[in-house]
């Protein structure tokens, strides 16, 4: 037994053992995989250890072989992991094996909790090293950093609240780190070494170091990003993959690119049949392992791939970058900004032969991976590739779910439309219904249906497809809209005129409508928009939609909502018994109250109503009086 200073004992974090408590309780379908996620720390301590040596830093035990062993001990029933990586001291120890490193959210461990399978869940949060705890009973890490006179160290838990660390005196220890984990009753059949060499091959067949189960070595390292395309099954690149992500699913796409001029370099490239739930929880698990040589340099670097292709998974081998090359150096790296813009190109050109050539495809790519290929649209330099790529419903899609291009878009346009026509809402039903998509439904246009709250701001961002200007129906142009014929069939349901004395009338009381809402509207026409609704507000000279506004909103709370122009449509029945009232009583107190609540109306449709409780109360109010003319005429009438 080792000599050691007295043990520390240090509480675990209140997150941690509610995470305990959820692998040691609830998941037992996964428990496997406490191995996989050992293996996956030990590898990550060797390369470690790999670019401290290939940049010259002088370690302890420079002759070690760079392996991972696992040895079986039936007597004491426990299993060892070791590993000759970079170790540890005691300060990155207690750190290491005390906190979460990536999240520890209480949503996080809510997943967790509501998972009954943790295969995809455990390792992408930086979780993995607590889930030996599924299977122990109690854990010893022994562990020796790779720098000259730091003292080796032993952290011991059983799991249960706490942990101890202390310092050994053994100075003979070698470099590394060791996992002794004494098992549970439960988990014997982890001591059978088929069992083990099953999960190894299951799971860590591609790990880049020798993994030894007693004198076997076990796992097969091939490099299939550097092999030839037709010398690799279906099955291998789905094996890769799955060792890769972790996902239990085959990918959808596989992109298998050699480039050998102007620079040399090999990619293997995943795009998953599911999106990545976590993404938006966990912005920054996402990139490309990169290698010089076969040798890993960066694990999931962020500069290979724009975020917007986040969804992509593999690996990147470069032959002509040097072998050690800082994380910090690689971004001003010509070659390697040379490759970055290759592998977005790649990627960009793949999923364009996909969308031509494999439609159904391409939709349920855009199903799933749609809301974070959006962000491209910062993407400038391959601004055209991003724009062929976009899908969007449309007012001419038969549901919710099915998505157009805008080619498609432009190639049904009507004669004399001279701008693409767009609409925000928060769902397909709430665009279609808008008052002011009426004249496009006369008209046949074609409304793109923006649901996504980010699809505005891509529009807004692209500016233009190919000559035409995006707009919305909120600023759309009435005259402009004059050049383009109406629907047959709507031609035929055209509303009767209004008499010449009418108009003069219609005229006085818009007027006295304007009066009445004063500074509310910048002004009240007739509308030559409307077909059935009463009223609209209507953005002036291009003025922000109301989607925009409130998304402005939301960053910089000092932006007020425009003023609107009030559109009537005299064609209406409401407006036309207003117009009645108007004629026998200018001053009737219903006129005031009906033109208000077309305001208030107005303002909802648009998602701009803020004084909800005094449009209630006119609602209410309203409600009170049609309760009573309904007794006093309509039953009164009916019992006569």
């Amino acid at each position: 037994m080792e000599e050691m200073h007295t043990a520390k004992k240090y509480k675990f974090k209140a997150e941690i053992n509610k995470l305990l408590d959820i692998l040691v309780h609830s998941l037992y379908t996964s428990r496997e995989i406490f191995l996989r996620e050992l293996i996956s720390n030990a590898s990550d301590a060797l390369d470690k250890l790999r670019f401290e040596t290939t940049r010259g830093t002088e370690v302890v035990n420079p002759e070690l072989p760079l392996e991972i062993r696992i040895t079986i001990n039936k007597e004491d029933k426990s299993i060892t992991v070791s590993d000759t990586g970079i170790g540890m001291n005691y300060d990155e120890i207690t750190k290491n094996l005390g906190t979460i490193a990536k999240s520890g959210t209480e949503e996080f461990l809510k997943m967790v909790a509501d998972s009954n399978d943790a295969t995809n869940i455990i390792g992408r949060f930086g979780i993995g090293f607590y889930s030996v705890f599924m299977v122990a009973k109690e854990v010893i890490v022994t562990s020796r950093s790779y720098r000259k006179d730091e003292q080796p160290v032993e952290w011991r838990s059983d799991g249960l609240g706490q942990y101890e660390v202390a310092i050994l005196d053994n100075k003979e220890l070698p470099r590394g780190t060791s996992i002794k984990v004494l098992l549970k009753d439960d988990a014997q059949e982890f001591l059978e070494q088929w069992r083990l060499e099953s999960i190894i091959k299951k799971h860590s067949n591609f790990i880049s170091f020798p993994i030894f189960v007693g004198k076997e070595k076990i796992n097969t390292v091939s490099a299939i990003w550097k092999e030839p395309k037709s010398s690799i099954t279906k099955e291998q690149y789905e094996e890769f993959y799955e060792f890769l992500s972790h996902d239990t699913e085959p990918p959808a796409d596989i992109i298998h690119k050699s480039i050998d001029a102007p620079i040399q370099f090999n990619s293997l490239l995943f795009i998953p049949k599911k999106s990545d739930e976590f993404f938006w929880l966990d912005r920054d698990n996402y990139g490309l392992d990169l290698y010089v040589r076969k040798v890993l340099i960066q694990h999931k670097n962020k500069d290979l791939l724009p975020e917007y292709l986040g969804f992509v998974k593999g690996v990147v081998d470069s032959e002509d970058l040097p072998l050690n090359i800082s994380r910090e150096t690689l971004q001003e790296n010509v070659i390697f900004n040379k490759i970055a813009t290759s592998i977005t190109s790649t990627v960009l050109l793949y999923l364009a032969d996909k969308a031509q050539n494999d439609k159904e495809g391409y939709e349920n790519f855009w199903k799933e991976h749609g809301k974070i290929f959006k962000l491209g649209y910062v993407d400038f330099g391959n601004r055209e590739k991003y724009i062929e790529l976009l899908r969007f419903n449309s007012s001419f899609c038969k549901d919710a779910n099915e998505v157009i291009s805008l080619q498609d878009y432009v190639g049904r346009m009507k004669e004399n439309q001279k701008e693409i026509y767009y609409s925000s809402g928060p769902n397909r039903e709430a665009i279609l219904s808008n008052p002011h998509i009426e004249i496009f439904k006369n008209k046949g246009i074609e409304v793109l249906c923006l649901i996504d709250p980010i699809d505005e701001l891509v529009i807004n961002s692209i500016g233009k497809y190919k000559d035409f200007s995006f707009r919305s129906i909120e600023n759309a142009d009435a005259k402009a809209l004059e050049n383009i014929k109406n629907n047959e069939r709507k031609s035929e349901e055209k509303k009767e005129e209004l008499s010449k004395d009418d108009k003069k009338h219609f005229s006085s009381l818009l007027a006295k409508m304007k009066k009445i809402l004063g500074d509310k509207v910048e002004d009240v026409v007739e509308s030559q928009r409307l077909v059935e609704s009463p009223a609209c507000l209507v953005s002036i000279n291009d003025g922000l939609t109301s989607t925009m506004e409130k998304i402005l909103r939301m960053t910089n709370k000092e932006i007020q909502p425009s003023k609107k122009r009030l559109e009537i449509n005299p064609n209406n029945k409401l407006i036309s018994n207003l117009l009645e009232v108007f004629k026998k009583d200018s001053n009737d107190e219903i006129i005031k109250e009906v033109t208000e609540q077309l305001y208030y109306i107005s303002l909802l449709n648009d998602g701009e109503l803020t004084d909800s409780h005094h449009f209630t109360s006119i609602a209410n109010k309203y409600l009170e009086k049609s309760s009573l003319w309904y007794i006093n005429y309509s039953i009164k009438e009916n019992n006569e």
